[in-house]
């Protein structure tokens, strides 16, 4: 049976139709693709930079506490050089603070948390040998109040003897979270695809 002329409007229109369909079906398909390439790449740009950052961070903070034990061990333990050093650290670790909200660009939920609760138990130590000290400075003036009682001396000496002990302990606290850092540098690293030694050699040099 022949196909009329309008048969053949139909089929032509409804090719037509069916190609306007499919383009835009492809069109749409295209630029989801490209939406989601585009936030890969954002994606993976952020979290490399986050780890750059944060691996810089924590390299000069151990870096820091590294100077810090060394400078421990001549003269005075918590002598001003001391001091200065772990105030160096805290501003580390206040720049972390001040940033911290890059943390979540890091795509590892357990590195993160490693890397927060490390920063902060740093940080608690930190502060417990800065209070320790100031109570410390107080119980020895008070020892030098003059006729002071032999009871009140007795009681002033062992808090004092108590105050180092824990003054002792805080700082153990910061080496021994210390030590836990470059586990987490060495982490980073890949993922900043940078290695963090350059810039330890660099601040040594320096």
């Amino acid at each position: 049976m022949a196909l009329a002329p309008e048969d053949m409007d139909f089929i032509s229109n409804f090719s037509t139709l069916w190609a306007v369909f499919l383009g835009a079906i492809l069109a749409t398909l295209g630029g989801f693709a490209a939406t989601q390439m585009e936030w890969y790449i954002d994606r993976r740009r952020r979290e490399r930079n986050a780890a750059l950052f944060f691996g810089e961070v924590m390299t000069t903070l151990n870096i820091i506490l590294g100077y810090a034990d060394n400078t421990k061990k001549i003269g005075d333990p918590y002598g001003p050089i001391t001091m200065r050093m772990l105030r160096s650290a805290k501003g580390e670790i206040d720049m972390y603070h001040r940033n911290r909200e890059q943390l979540y660009d890091l795509s590892h939920a357990d590195l993160r948390a490693r890397l927060h609760t490390l920063t902060l138990r740093i940080m608690m130590s930190i502060d417990g040998v800065f209070d320790a000290t100031s109570a410390i400075e107080a119980a020895e003036q008070q020892l030098e109040i003059p006729n002071l009682s032999p009871d009140e001396r007795t009681k002033s000496e062992a808090r004092l003897a108590a105050l180092r002990l824990t003054r002792e302990g805080s700082y153990e606290f910061i080496g021994e979270s210390a030590l836990q850092l470059r586990n987490v540098i060495r982490e980073l690293e890949p993922i900043a695809r940078f290695s963090y030694d350059a810039v330890e050699k660099a601040v040594r040099n320096a």
